[in-house]
Order: C-alpha cells, then structure tokens, then sequence
C-alpha cells in the first residue's frame, strides 16, 4: 500500500483557490486559462505547430510558446493576429455576476 503524500498546501485545490484569490482574481484566471485552453486546442486541431502558426500569423513562435505557457500578458492585438487563422476571434459577453 502507497503512503499518502500530503501536501503543504492541502489535496483541494478549489478550496485553495477561494482562499488565495479574490472573486475578480478568480474570473480573470478563468478567463485567460478559458482562452489559452481555446488557442492551443485550436491550433492542435488545425494541425498546426507553433512554428507553422508563427508563419501564418505573423506572431513569432517564442511568443507563442509564452502565450500557450501563460506567462505572459500578450497584447490584444496579438491575440487577435494568431486567432485569425485559427478562425477564431474575441467576443465581449456580459458577465456573470452570480461568479463574482
């Protein structure tokens, strides 16, 4: 029988989360991980490497990697430029505000 590892910061990472993170915090990370998520599943689907979506979109492919990776804040309009070929594109939807 395996032991248990139990971590510093507990098994429940929800909990965590609502600990941590103010409502507006936790809406902005849904947020950017909802569109990430959207981005490399676009170009995974489309086929594409990061190198082939650097070369339609014109967003060179470290960019990318640090788009995909979320360590970086990436302009809107580079957004939209490695969007475009994946045929998608940003929209502005009211808020839940039951989330917050």
């Amino acid at each position: 029988m395996r032991n248990k590892v139990i971590s510093p910061i507990g098994d429940d990472w929800g909990e965590l989360r609502e600990t941590l993170l103010t409502p507006e915090e936790r809406m902005e990370t849904d947020i950017k991980v909802a569109l990430l998520g959207e981005i490399i599943n676009a170009r995974q689907s489309n086929g594409l490497t990061q190198k082939e979506l650097e070369s339609i979109s014109g967003v060179k492919q470290p960019v990318i990697a640090r788009l995909e990776r979320g360590s970086t804040d990436p302009q809107l309009s580079t957004l939209i430029k490695v969007l475009a070929p994946l045929g998608k594109t940003l929209a502005i939807v009211p808020l839940d505000r039951k989330a917050l």
